[in-house]
């Protein structure tokens, strides 16, 4: 396959963003943005939904985490016999 143009990226970039408007606006209920997500599969290189997707948790953790803070588990000893 060959890389996308710039109009073809652009074009998958503004429906990535629609996406994860539509999540935002709907608690990431992707039941309400179904519309939205095969707009965005439709209009991007699977390989880049594979990446936005997993680029969209990894936002999500990281801003979680600067809110709530990181609580590392309390340290457990394990012996071996």
């Amino acid at each position: 396959m060959a890389a996308p143009n710039s109009a073809q990226r652009k074009a998958c970039w503004d429906a990535r963003d629609q996406l994860w408007q539509c999540l935002d606006d709907n608690n990431d209920k992707i039941q309400s943005c179904q519309r939205f997500q095969g707009d965005f599969e439709a209009k991007c290189p699977a390989q880049w939904v594979k990446y936005f997707s997993k680029r969209r948790d990894f936002l999500k953790y990281k801003d979680k985490m600067q809110r709530e803070g990181f609580t590392p588990a309390e340290e457990v000893s394990v012996q071996f016999a």
